[in-house]
């Protein structure tokens, strides 16, 4: 999308030399001669940039600079003024003028203050989007909490999150620790400072302790430069340490140092450094079961386990299930600019399934149903966990409906990719589940083949956004779709 900038000035040869300095492809440039045809250009359609001459007939650039950011606050302005009126145009800095420049004006002066109104405007732009999408997916009436235990959980976490105690959330795969970890993050005063989330089982020992502790140059082959690592870059905010279970016992010993002290050591340093940050620790084992077994330090745990967040799985919080099986069906199905349902059958089959995967099982079936669908109504032929197994005996209080509008946020796709595998490998499903996901991946191909490897027109012709069809192709991998890299046409 083009740039639109509005230079305001009345002298026609500075007019044509501001608009041959900031004429661009990227960018569009109306031209006015005065404060009151600014105004009435911005009123038909706004600006990202305006530069404006500080003396202008019928309204001076300050006149039209408060104007401007009546309309619109924090507007980038750049105010044009003579060299002897440098006072003016200090004042003008005072009442919000982004910059000014003045005349004569050097071209490259001028192109630079632009430019970097137009990037700054732009970050803002991209802030204020994360902001949205963060108070959407983390705000008090965006998580399910159907159940009672649900709803205890999310007291819980709102009290947590208050305070800047170490957290230890235990809970199976799948049942969401990573989005728990989050909303102590986005609930407490450090949620302007980053979140690091760092899954210590994906690391041999030596890198792990570089990722996280950071490395100076020089400390081994390949470190060409100083680096930070996750403790430093979390600064001020939440470092997620993902499968704490899973470190060795020499790790655990350098870790413990860093929570005691305060403080890391990169690899190759000689001078730790402090550290403000606050950790989460998350497993899908029992740290106490761990220790019992000597596999993991006493103290350690006691240093990770100040507040400890029990996540049940879904099986044990039912009246969850269709509020978050309707939430992922609604978002995939707005992807795909449709509208779906789910059949009743459908919904009672949700209700009875065991649901080994938990919350990112459920997901996937709702995912897959979505693309194996031809219809705007999910039945239970769509769903297939009848082939998956893993079903309840039917009774009065596991199939009841819950008939609710609650919402949850979407998992990070990080987190419904880790360890899919090693959750169907526990329900013994392996195999069939390869079979669900290789009739979905089937379609997906012949429907990639049909539209000649356009992804548009293929999820078009699927029924579902490109933003499904992407991460069901992620999910599966391009193999076993059939896909082959570098030979892709254009989505024009």
């Amino acid at each position: 999308m083009a740039h639109r900038i509005l230079i305001v000035e009345d002298n026609p040869v500075d007019q044509r030399l501001f608009e041959q300095a900031l004429s661009d492809p990227t960018r569009e440039i109306e031209i006015c001669s005065d404060g009151r045809e600014a105004l009435a250009a911005f009123e038909r359609r706004a600006a990202d940039v305006v530069v404006s001459d500080i003396l202008m007939p019928n309204m001076e650039g300050l006149e039209l600079l408060n104007e401007l950011h009546r309309r619109v606050p924090g507007l980038p302005v750049i105010l044009v003024t003579r060299f002897g009126s440098i006072p003016a145009a200090v004042a003008a800095m005072h009442a919000g003028a982004f910059d000014y420049v003045t005349k004569p004006v050097e071209v490259f002066e001028l192109q630079t203050r632009v430019k970097r109104a137009l990037e700054i405007d732009q970050l803002q732009h991209e802030n204020d989007t994360l902001r949205r999408e963060l108070s959407g997916r983390f705000g008090p009436d965006s998580v399910v909490a159907e159940s009672i235990e649900s709803r205890k959980l999310m007291e819980l976490v709102r009290r947590i999150a208050a305070s800047h105690s170490t957290v230890l959330i235990q809970g199976e795969s799948g049942t969401g620790k990573e989005l728990v970890a989050r909303l102590v993050h986005y609930w407490s005063d450090r949620v302007g400072r980053p979140f690091v989330a760092v899954n210590c089982k994906a690391f041999a020992e030596s890198v792990l302790e570089s990722e996280l502790f950071g490395h100076e140059k020089g400390a081994f082959t390949g470190a060409i430069a100083a680096r930070q690592g996750c403790f430093e870059r979390a600064s001020g905010g939440t470092l997620l340490l993902d499968e704490i279970g899973d470190v060795s016992p020499e790790f655990q010993a350098k870790l413990l140092r860093v929570l005691q002290e305060g403080e890391v050591l990169r690899v190759g340093g000689s001078e730790p450094r402090r550290i403000n940050v606050r950790v989460v620790a998350a497993t899908n084992s029992s740290l106490q079961d761990k220790v019992a077994a000597g596999h993991f330090r006493e103290d350690l745990y006691f240093r990770l386990n100040v507040i400890l967040i029990q996540l049940l799985p879904l099986r044990e919080r039912r009246d969850d299930i269709l509020a978050l099986a309707r939430n992922f069906l609604a978002r995939m199905a707005t992807e795909a600019g449709r509208h779906m349902t789910l059949d009743p059958e459908a919904a009672q089959m949700l209700l009875r399934h065991s649901w080994p995967g938990n919350v990112r099982e459920l997901e996937n079936a709702i995912e897959r149903a979505v693309v194996l669908t031809r219809s705007d109504v999910i039945t239970t032929a769509d769903l297939m966990l009848d082939r998956v197994g893993g079903s309840l005996p039917a009774h009065p209080a596991s199939v009841a409906p819950a008939e609710t509008s609650a919402l949850t946020p979407a998992l990070d796709e990080a987190d419904l990719r880790a360890r899919r595998a090693e959750a169907l490998e526990k329900s013994g499903d392996v195999g069939l589940s390869e079979y669900l996901d290789k009739a979905a991946g089937e379609r997906i191909a012949r429907a990639l083949a049909k539209a000649k490897g356009n992804r548009a027109e293929a999820a078009r012709s699927l029924g579902i956004g490109r933003a499904t069809l992407y991460r069901f192709m992620r999910r599966l991998g391009n193999e076993s779709i059939g896909e082959q890299r570098g030979n892709e046409p254009s989505e024009q």
